[in-house]
């Protein structure tokens, strides 16, 4: 724990890589940027006992949801084991990851996440249900994930309901894109699985359009069940529901608005000595 002034010349005590009011650090995009802020009590209190089990503090690099060029995770020592890993990127508040953990004990989860909250009570129902085989990062995927783990380390990672931003000018922001997708498939092993789900049906067809564009990841739903609604029906591409996905309170918001949840995979394919890269490499 670090004392840093705040703006007024007060102190107050900041978690490592945090920011005091008015000290603002940008990461990727604005979506990142937050102002150290208090948890409420019941969190706080969560985050004192249990961060110690559950969340990894990283070095950091010029951000607080950076982390240093150097620093780097061995996933069998961060878990005590050898196990089939899943990423989640961006788990909110846990229910998605908390809930797969307690179903496959035989498995190991780790999630990043950028919000500060939602870490605190991921910890919370981890506890809840009793589970271990969770890690949480509070850091952005796209600058920490080609720093922090090695060449096929994954079994599979998730992608579900990011950041749709829904303004055509800051659709560029979006995480799902063909750089990303390179970077998930030097993460996964072959033959591993990267699972996405959205609400927002521009965001679907650019996820499916990103996997089939991508000569690392196979989509085994390309061309089947046609959506109507989409520009291209005729290319299909959309998976069945993933039934290891819950159906979690943001997933809810969004029925509730009336808008339909898309699920596309995208399956590693087997390294080869002249392995190509996606489209835009």
């Amino acid at each position: 724990m670090v004392d840093r002034p705040s703006v007024a010349g007060s102190r107050r005590t900041l978690r490592p890589g945090e920011a005091g009011e008015g000290q603002i650090f940008m990461a990727r995009t604005k979506s990142f940027t937050r102002r150290s802020r208090d948890l409420p009590p019941n969190l706080q209190r969560t985050w004192n006992q249990w961060s110690h089990v559950y969340l990894i503090e990283p070095e950091r690099g010029l951000g607080y949801t950076t982390v240093a060029e150097d620093f780097h995770l061995n996933l069998q020592e961060v878990f005590g084991r050898k196990a089939p890993v899943t990423l989640e990127i961006g788990s909110g508040t846990g229910e998605q990851i908390v809930s797969a953990a307690a179903r496959h004990p035989e498995r190991d989860y780790l999630a990043l996440e950028v919000w500060v909250p939602g870490i605190a009570k991921l910890m919370s129902k981890a506890v809840a249900a009793g589970v271990t085989n969770v890690r949480v990062l509070e850091a952005d995927a796209a600058q920490a994930l080609p720093v922090i783990l090695d060449e096929a380390c994954l079994d599979e990672v998730w992608t579900f309901f990011p950041d749709p931003w829904r303004k055509a000018r800051h659709r560029k922001r979006r995480l799902v894109s063909d750089a990303f997708a390179r970077e998930i498939s030097r993460l996964l092993v072959d033959g591993g699985v990267w699972r996405l789900a959205t609400d927002w049906d521009d965001y679907a067809w650019q996820m499916r359009d990103v996997i089939e564009g991508c000569d690392l990841l196979a989509n085994p739903y390309e061309g089947e069940r046609p959506d109507p609604a989409d520009p291209q029906p005729e290319r299909g591409g959309f998976a069945p529901r993933f039934d290891g996905r819950i159906v979690t309170h943001f997933e809810t918001r969004g029925i509730d608005a009336g808008r339909v949840a898309h699920d596309i995979v995208g399956v590693r394919l087997p390294r080869g000595d002249g392995e190509t890269s996606c489209t835009d490499a």
